[in-house]
């Protein structure tokens, strides 16, 4: 398995539009740390950045020999808003976007019904290209339950679309992330999301599901326990002969008491510890 961080951890939780760390310097974090990847933001670079900023990314990248796992090429993908889904109307910037960055894959967003025939339009220009949409497991979407996340995939019914486990959105929604769940949305894994949730009724974070409503929880460090079991994931990862890209999808640290250095660093001792 290939480990990525996400720009994320240069983010705030709740506000993902101002970088606190220059790409430079989360380049060097992500180096230094022992990561493999980075899992591009529109934080950093997406489609509103401009040619010459995307190919100076693409050029510090490659010297710093960090490649882009995957992109998320604008700020209504990321917040999961309304306007997600509108990418899929007109997804040529955002797959030019991932070419020029050497990416294999992008993410985009799924409301509607009406999306899933869109999704699938989407996904045959990518496959001109080379390139795989992904969807990430995720609240207020179509990929929220197990059931819904399997039927959403049926029918959008293409090679090139496919999903980001994420194990912390299926417990907001009150689902499992086992092997057996696993093993339903298997065929369909291109990426894999960890980030760590504490969740309980006095939680700091309430964040709303379509399909179960209101979820508290403590955002906590991915070496932390009490929240998601990522040794039981990594052995059902590899119990299944994953191989793609493993991806820390942790905001940056919070309680003042952790630098965004030591907990990249931290995160890539645990998980190389488990893989």
């Amino acid at each position: 398995m290939k480990l990525s961080i996400s720009c994320r951890i240069a983010e705030g939780f709740l506000k993902k539009e101002e970088p606190t760390l220059s790409l430079s310097d989360l380049a060097d974090v992500a180096t230094q740390a022992g990561f493999d990847g980075l899992c591009m933001r529109a934080s950093q670079i997406g489609v509103h950045s401009s040619q010459e900023q995307i190919a100076e990314a693409k050029s510090l990248l490659d010297a710093k020999g960090l490649p882009v796992t995957m992109v998320t090429g604008d700020f209504a993908i990321v917040y999961n808003n309304d306007q997600g889904p509108d990418c899929l109307s007109n997804i040529t910037p955002y797959l030019d976007l991932a070419e020029t960055l050497g990416a294999p894959m992008l993410r985009v967003c799924i409301k509607t019904e009406d999306d899933l025939k869109r999704a699938r339009e989407a996904a045959s220009e990518a496959q001109e290209r080379n390139l795989k949409l992904v969807h990430q497991c995720h609240a207020e979407s179509l990929f929220e339950t197990v059931d819904q996340i399997v039927d959403s995939l049926q029918k959008i019914d293409h090679p090139y679309f496919g999903l980001i486990f994420e194990a912390a959105n299926l417990v907001q929604c009150q689902q499992e992330y086992g092997l057996e769940v696993l093993k339903k949305l298997q065929p369909w894994i291109f990426n894999v999301y960890l980030q760590n949730q504490k969740f309980h009724a006095d939680g700091k974070i309430t964040l709303n599901s379509w399909s179960h409503g209101p979820s508290s929880f403590d955002l906590i460090q991915i070496p932390d326990s009490g929240g998601i079991d990522f040794p039981s994931i990594f052995d059902n990862l590899k119990t299944l002969g994953y191989d793609g890209p493993v991806t820390v999808h942790q905001a940056a640290p919070s309680d003042g008491t952790t630098t965004i250095q030591d907990s990249a660093k931290a995160t890539a001792d645990y998980l190389r510890s488990l893989s």
